[in-house]
Formats: C-alpha cells, structure tokens, sequence
C-alpha cells in the first residue's frame, strides 16, 4: 500500500516535466493576459551561464505540463466556489461582472483620495497650457477623460465598496477647467443615458465595447466641428446594423486564468464603406494596441488629427479615422509638441482613461508658454 502510494506521488510530480520532455507546452498564450517567459538561449560566456538556471526555472514555471488547465481550475474554483477573484488585479462584481482593481482602478471608485489643491492646479495649467500653445499655432484642441467601466456600471460593482465621497478626481478636473473656454468633454452623462438602452461596456473587459465607444466617438467628433467645421458630421446610428456575436473573454477573464469564458459582443457593423485605411503599421487592424497607429484617408479637403491616447481610444479609431485625411494615434498621456508640430495637425485630441489620474501626472513644463 505504501508502496503504490509512494509510486503514484512520484509519478503526479514527474507528469509535468515528462509532457515538456515529450514536446508537450504546458502554457495557454492566449490564456493569460501577460508575456509568458521564452526559453533562454544557451549560455555564450560565464556571466550568462551564471543566469542561466534561473531563467530556466522562470521558463518551466510558465510551460510546465497541464500548467493552462491548472490555472483554469484555480480560477473556477476561486471565482465560481468561493466566490472571490483568483487575483488582486481583478475584482469580482455582481451579475457576473468583472472590474479591473489595478492602476488606480480601486481608488477612482471608492474617490479615497481626492487631488489636493497643487494638483488640481498643476492638471489645469497643463491642459490650458496646451490649449494655448495649439491656439497660437491655428490648431484646435479637445480633451476628454474616458469613464473607467465601474463609473458607468457602479451597480454591478461588489457591495464590499463603498465610496468615500461622492466627488472624483474625474470632477475635480472638469471643475478647474470650467470657465477656460478649453472643449473639455464629460462623457459620463451620454454614456449613462445609452446605457438603459444598451449595455456599453464588455462584462469580461475593462473598455468599452462598440456601443459605448461610438457614444463617445460622437460627442468627440461633434466637439471637434465647433473648431473645425471643415470636419464631417459624426456618422448616425443608422449608419450601422447591431451585430451581437458569442466571443471569448476578454483581458479581465485572462487575467484570471479564465480565457475559456465568453460573453456577447455587442458590435456595430457599418452599412456604408469606411475610407480609411491603416498605412502605419503597415497591415495592422485600426484597433491594434501599438504606441503609433497612423490613419489615411485620399482627401484632403478633410482636416488632419493628432490623437494622444491610451487603451480606450483603440475601439474609436476605426469610427474617428474617417473625419481625418491623416489621424496620427500616439499612446502616451503627455501632450508633446514635437509630434505636433512634425504632423502640423487641424486639431489635437488629448484622451486619457478616469483612473489614470492617480498613477499619472501631468507636466505642464513640457509646454512653453
């Protein structure tokens, strides 16, 4: 009895490092919402043989045997038996909703930390200071803070968090800019009104999903004709058919080991055919997730765009390229005046995502007066 105990526990721990000897990766990429660790080369010289060990230890750790179902066991029992997220990147709503808890995400919620008086001020001389440069050079401005999915969705949030006041930084911000003249967009009251209509956000992803980012790309593209009338009216809803279709989970499911969930895209399909086209990087998708996307369209009666942006102006490009004879999609938070003026845009559109506000901070040194 012993015996054949000792025989089954040895071949349970050996199982793993044989289907890796017998070719057999252990890693789901599509899994994880990470970069996995890549087999080292083998050691060149002895500092790189000193490393060597280690890295592939950090390499097995990632690929061992049956490792993807494993992670996904772990994720099921800890989300769907116990109830509570396999990660504190990831915070487990109701209704089967999932939240981002990262980067600032928790702390936008519960609104624990406001922005103290310096920074209010330094985020308006910032953003004024950016207005004014573009104005002296005959280039329009448009600034928008794109609502994190527990702003539009609190009820779906878990009842364990509760707000501390009921004033954000995302207030905070609009408030100091009131009365500059500068075209700061609230996208909050638009997208809480579509929403009892449509749902405007993925369940398993923390942006929007098409529904949600064309109610922004609209007040965008209309805040954009106030300055730039040569810019063409936003496309209409009818301009698209609903398309709902079953995917896979998106990055918040993946962070948890929980790929093989799906969920309904809720998508728009265009009846008319979009014009711009991607020509930098060559064959990339509108969307892709590059810190440089360039779009073109053949006309240059359209004006041009330079477009500062993170992660939630991916699904708006494919909707905003086509206003723009050339929109130039930076990923970077910071206003910068050499791209601006290498490009000699119409107008610049500066986005960054609510709870942003906490890990970034802005510089309005980087603009001269």
């Amino acid at each position: 009895m012993n015996r054949a105990l000792v025989f089954s526990f040895m071949l349970i721990i050996a199982l793993p490092l044989g289907t890796n000897l017998a070719g057999i990766d252990g890693a789901d990429p599509t899994a994880e919402n990470r970069e996995l660790a890549e087999f080292p080369n083998r050691p060149d010289s002895w500092q790189s043989a000193w490393g060597y060990p280690a890295a592939v230890s950090r390499w097995f750790e990632d690929h061992f045997g049956f490792r993807h179902l494993l992670v996904r066991w772990y994720g099921q029992s800890r989300l769907f038996v116990l109830g509570v997220s396999p990660t504190t990147a990831v915070m487990k709503g109701r209704n089967g909703w999932l939240f981002y808890a990262e980067d600032g995400a928790l702390d936008d919620y519960t609104n624990e930390k406001p922005l103290t008086t310096l920074e209010v001020r330094v985020w308006r001389e910032a953003i004024v200071r950016a207005r004014d440069w573009l104005r002296n050079r005959h280039i329009s401005y448009v600034f928008v803070i794109a609502p994190d999915k527990h702003v539009v969705y609190p009820e779906n949030v878990t009842k364990a968090l509760r707000k501390l006041s009921p004033t954000s930084r995302t207030d905070q911000v609009y408030a100091a800019l009131a009365g500059t003249d500068v075209a700061a967009i609230d996208l909050r009251p638009q997208l809480l009104a579509a929403k009892e209509s449509q749902r405007v956000y993925f369940v398993t992803d923390t942006h929007w999903n098409d529904r949600g980012a064309f109610v922004a790309y609209q007040q965008i593209v209309e805040a954009v004709r106030r300055q730039v009338p040569s810019t063409p009216p936003a496309w209409r809803r009818e301009d698209f058919v609903p398309v709902e279709t079953h995917v896979e989970a998106k990055d918040l499911a993946r962070l948890v080991g929980l790929a093989s969930l799906s969920e309904i895209d809720l998508r728009l399909q265009p009846k008319r055919q979009q014009r711009a086209r991607v020509v930098e990087p060559v064959g990339a998708e509108p969307s892709a997730e590059v810190g440089r996307l360039v779009t073109e369209i053949d006309d240059a009666k359209l004006p041009r765009a330079v477009i500062f942006r993170d992660s939630f102006t991916s699904s708006l490009v494919p909707f905003l390229s086509e206003h723009f004879s050339r929109a130039v999609y930076l990923w970077q938070n910071d206003f910068d005046t050499d791209a601006t003026l290498e490009e000699h845009p119409d107008v610049v559109i500066q986005e960054i995502v609510g709870r942003h506000l906490y890990t970034f901070v802005a510089s309005p040194e980087l603009v001269s007066h």
